[in-house]
């Protein structure tokens, strides 16, 4: 009886002791699941799939299906390895700040945006000098179109004063340059009634009547100026030689440009002010991915082309031109090679 008794209590240990190691194992056994998602997570940096975000601008501006070429036709299709998007914001300046938050990978900003956020001045100056982003390359002209109907009466800059006038997205690249073109020309905010409107939203707000006029700074031809051509004549504001060379004075990355008439069939063509589009980077992607992307994208620039007349302005030769922040060393090392 007493070995009975001694066996079935032995039993009853062996059990309890079963179930106790079951208890402990299963910290030990989360422990083992989590250091393999670790294991799996780094072999995917390693070797796996590289996600890359793309900021463009308004899906009526020239960023937008330049920013679409770049990710699906010339990254995804060419860099192996690599799973790379392209979505619509804000442009420049929230493009910038996207960059410096780690929000986005890759960004298509105006030069005059990306040299005002190095040196922390303009609309960056609260902030101070912004770090985390540099260039791959500059890429074509950015033309600042002043857009109205044809029968607004609008003719001159000055004309615009007690006027509804959209002067792009809030903290925008083209609302940077419509304060500044005003201010070159003695007007402010608080002569106009201004509007911060998508390129999109400026041109259908000019077709209802509901703004006077539209500050539009983007490739040629802008989509949206094209889509409110098809329904309405318009006519662009021309700015004087002399202003134009007081504005570059002021802040040395505007040129001259000439919108030629056959641009939007106007009745002349007309005098305006320019400003480089160009493609920064985050300063911590990968060397080896930077000098892939910049690679790919030299060496299937027809990519551009096919997706806007921009396109074509967008070439080795010119990549460097008017880069007004550090490039990053992926991109430097390609040209280098060049």
């Amino acid at each position: 009886m007493k070995k009975l008794s001694f066996l079935m209590m032995l039993a009853l240990m062996l059990v309890l002791a079963a179930c106790g190691g079951a208890d402990e194992a299963e910290p030990e056994a989360e422990g083992g699941a989590d250091a393999g998602e670790t294991e799996d997570a780094g072999e995917a940096e390693a070797g796996g799939f590289t996600d890359i975000t793309i900021m463009t601008g308004g899906e009526q501006g020239t960023y937008f299906p330049l920013g679409a070429a770049l990710a699906n036709n010339i990254i995804n299709a060419n860099i192996e390895n690599v799973d790379a998007a392209s979505f619509s914001s804000g442009a420049s300046v929230v493009n910038i700040n996207g960059i410096v938050d780690g929000d986005a990978d890759l960004a298509l900003v105006q030069n005059d945006i990306a040299y005002y956020a190095s040196q922390g001045i303009q609309m960056f100056e609260d902030d101070g000098a912004l770090e985390g982003f540099q260039g791959i390359a500059t890429l074509y002209p950015e033309v600042i179109q002043i857009v109205t109907a044809a029968d607004s009466g609008i003719e001159t800059v000055e004309d615009l004063v007690g006027k509804r006038i959209a002067v792009g997205d809030l903290g925008s690249g083209a609302e940077a340059n419509a304060r500044q073109i005003l201010e070159i020309h003695g007007i402010t905010y608080d002569d106009i009634s201004e509007e911060y409107m998508s390129f999109g939203d400026a041109a259908g707000s000019i077709q209802d009547g509901n703004i006077d006029a539209a500050f539009i700074t983007a490739g040629l031809p802008t989509g949206a100026v094209e889509a409110l051509k098809a329904t309405k004549d318009i006519n662009l504001v021309s700015i004087s030689s002399e202003k134009i060379a007081e504005l570059a004075a002021e802040y040395p990355y505007y040129t001259e440009h000439t919108v030629s008439a056959d641009t939007y069939g106007t009745d002349g063509d007309t005098t305006t002010a320019a400003v480089l589009a160009m493609l920064v980077v985050s300063t911590d992607m990968d060397e080896d991915l930077v000098y892939e992307i910049t690679k790919a994208m030299f060496e299937n620039t027809e990519q551009f082309s096919n997706a806007h007349q921009q396109g074509t302005n967008i070439t080795l030769d010119t990549a460097q031109d008017g880069m007004p922040i550090d490039i990053h060393p992926g991109a430097q090392r390609y040209f280098d090679e060049q």
